[in-house]
């Protein structure tokens, strides 16, 4: 009997590589945002945009792994279960950190529900996941997988915002280019809030529907 092929750990490694570069993206952004206690003294305005030019960058190639590793892992079947779990820890991660970031930096007050609402779904889906694990079973849906690049894309955006000054961007481009980003995010929340829903509701319909199922004939 031979040996089963090892999968090829490269979809992983890159996974594991986005869940590592949001904790850093965290820390380098929210880290330099003005008037954090302490660091703020040290750093000036033009050190600031330049950690969060850093920030920005790191985001965007970490966000860009979310799609290359799926694609890999698909290509070369090299779908494990490791992945699978890892997988969204990531995502979560990076689309956390990324909004505590925008948010450490404040002036942009109209985002702040929007992100708020994104962070209690993802809490309460993840917390769906653990409390049904093993009874109810919750495929990742396209809409959701859509919901992910919505997000990711909106929260390079506002962070653009933030850094304009620091892209050496045109000023008159930049009110323009706020309310798009805002627009985003809160699209972002719509469909975040919506795939949440069919989350419970197809967790409701599954746990009403298993009592019925254990008492069919064999």
């Amino acid at each position: 009997m031979h040996p089963l092929p090892k999968a090829n750990p490269i979809p992983n490694i890159l996974t594991g590589i986005r869940l590592v570069a949001g904790v850093v993206m965290f820390l380098i952004l929210a880290g330099s945002a003005p008037q954090v206690p302490i660091l703020s003294e040290y750093l000036s305005p033009d050190d600031q945009l330049r950690l969060g030019r850093i920030a920005f960058w790191i985001f965007v190639i970490a966000a860009s792994t979310d799609w290359v590793d799926g694609y890999l892992a698909r290509r070369w079947n090299a779908t494990t279960r490791w992945g699978a779990i890892l997988d969204p820890i990531a995502d979560k991660i990076l689309i956390t950190g990324a909004i505590l970031s925008v948010l450490a930096w404040g002036g942009l007050p109209g985002v702040a529900v929007p992100c708020g609402l994104i962070l209690f779904r993802e809490f309460a889906v993840s917390a769906l996941r653990e409390t049904t694990a093993g009874s109810v079973k919750l495929d990742v849906t396209l809409l959701a997988k859509w919901k992910t690049t919505v997000q990711m894309v909106a929260l390079a955006a506002l962070q653009l915002v933030l850094l304009w000054d620091g892209f050496g961007l045109p000023l008159q481009g930049q009110g323009a280019f706020e309310w798009l980003a805002t627009t985003l995010i809160w699209l972002a929340a719509v469909i975040t809030l919506w795939t949440g829903w069919q989350y419970f509701a197809k967790a409701k319909r599954q746990m009403e529907q298993a009592p019925a199922r254990a008492a069919d004939p064999l």
